[in-house]
């Protein structure tokens, strides 16, 4: 099955260069070109993209707000979303995942991780970068203002709908480890693995691993390690 891509950036150079990457997958194929957020939401509906490659900054309607809206439109329930950044403000990392990004990934990136993490995406999987840590998202997320304690005793809540097994592929999940890897070290298969990822994402809400991720820490299911 193609996949079906669209680009999100203002800088048109760019989008060209990713075009050209994009479509010279046999798998692969660019449908549409926004230069800003509200742009990519209209595209997104209009040709059916399966991962958009989001640049954060954007004028207007910027990256995290355009992935927000993706996130919360059950019509785009199957979009995932890429968001391409530099790095040079680490909290967009966190922002990125709350915002519903099934991850992020460096501009100066080389063209196989690019195309790599658009397979990732498709396939449902959390793509975390080299340069995005879970010792930088776990510290990011742990110095919330306090403004989401409502939320995060919620999903705690949440949490008691999921049976112990399913708790524990949870916290290997928010590890970063793929399911063949929590299936060595549970000693179970992968596609037992694979049922409780996905019982999981529907008892929590949750998109993708990505969004998991997220609810494992903000929960306190997982606690951020101090390096």
């Amino acid at each position: 099955m193609t996949i079906r891509v669209l680009l999100a950036d203002d800088q048109a150079l760019l989008r060209s260069a990713f075009r050209v990457l994009v479509d010279s997958e046999p798998d692969m194929e660019v449908v549409g070109e926004a230069s800003d957020g509200a742009e990519a939401v209209r595209l997104a509906k209009e040709r059916g993209a399966d991962v958009v490659l989001m640049d954060i900054r954007m004028p207007g309607t910027d990256g995290l707000a355009a992935t927000r809206m993706i996130s919360a439109d059950p019509a785009l329930a199957h979009v995932r979303v890429v968001i391409l950044t530099t790095f040079e403000v680490d909290d967009y990392v966190v922002q990125s995942l709350r915002a519903g990004a099934s991850g992020f990934l460096g501009k100066g990136s080389e063209p196989d991780e690019l195309l790599s993490a658009i397979r990732v995406a498709a396939g449902g999987e959390a793509l975390l970068s080299p340069a995005a840590t879970k010792g930088l998202i776990a510290r990011f997320l742990a110095q919330g203002d306090g403004a989401d304690d409502d939320r995060d005793a919620a999903r705690a809540e949440r949490l008691d709908a999921l049976t112990g097994r399913e708790r524990e592929v949870l916290v290997q999940v928010a590890g970063g480890h793929s399911n063949d890897e929590i299936a060595e070290r549970l000693e179970v298969s992968p596609l037992t693995v694979k049922t409780h990822v996905n019982r999981a994402m529907s008892k929590l809400g949750a998109r993708d691993r990505a969004q998991l991720v997220v609810i494992a820490y903000e929960s306190g299911l997982v606690r951020p390690r101090v390096e």
